[in-house]
């Protein structure tokens, strides 16, 4: 728990460190290409739990408080079972999806984050018993991820963002279960 209040502080004092507008925003109406963002997610992990995810993200910045667009979720994991050295069973599943997002940033590097989204969840499951078989299944799930973040500028309309999320429906087919969703990422500016 102590970590968790270094880390916060350390945040909080980049947040004074670098007192700065992340984003030029134009308060001027209409539409301005230069409020435009697009970044996301994209990670990997091999092994006996492989994992595929790009999640790209697209928004505009209404004003300096709020950002909204929408996501796609895409994720693909491969994952095996063993039991006395050989595998039992290999389990394949794609997650796709997608959602909208919006951002309100009470202070100029942090935000809150609201992510509604629904995705479509199809599994394969291989048993390697006597006889083998496969099972398929396919099921949706819809999903609220609420949760905050920061977002370190790094030039111009650009920023590292880093988020911690919860899925609060806990749908039984969400693919966040019931843990928290940390992620790294990047907003870029046009």
């Amino acid at each position: 728990m102590k970590r968790i209040y270094l880390f916060a502080a350390f945040l909080l004092s980049l947040q004074f460190a670098f007192a700065q507008n992340p984003y030029r925003v134009d308060t001027s109406r209409g539409f301005d290409a230069s409020k435009l963002m697009a970044g996301g997610n994209f990670g990997f992990a091999f092994g006996d739990y492989s994992l595929l995810n790009v999640s790209p993200m697209i928004g505009y910045r209404f004003s300096p408080k709020f950002a909204a667009g929408i996501n796609i979720n895409a994720q693909f994991t491969w994952e095996k079972y063993r039991g006395y050295n050989t595998v039992t069973q290999k389990d394949n599943s794609s997650i796709l999806g997608g959602g909208i997002w919006g951002r309100y940033y009470p202070l100029e590097m942090l935000f809150v984050h609201a992510q509604p989204e629904f995705n479509s969840i199809s599994l394969k499951s291989k048993y390697y018993t006597d006889p083998p078989h496969t099972i398929k299944a396919k099921f949706n799930a819809p999903s609220l991820l609420l949760g905050g973040g920061y977002a370190q500028p790094i030039g111009g309309n650009s920023a590292l963002v880093i988020m911690l999320l919860y899925d609060v429906l806990q749908d039984n087919n969400s693919p966040y279960r019931n843990r928290p969703v940390f992620s790294v990422g990047g907003n870029f500016g046009f």
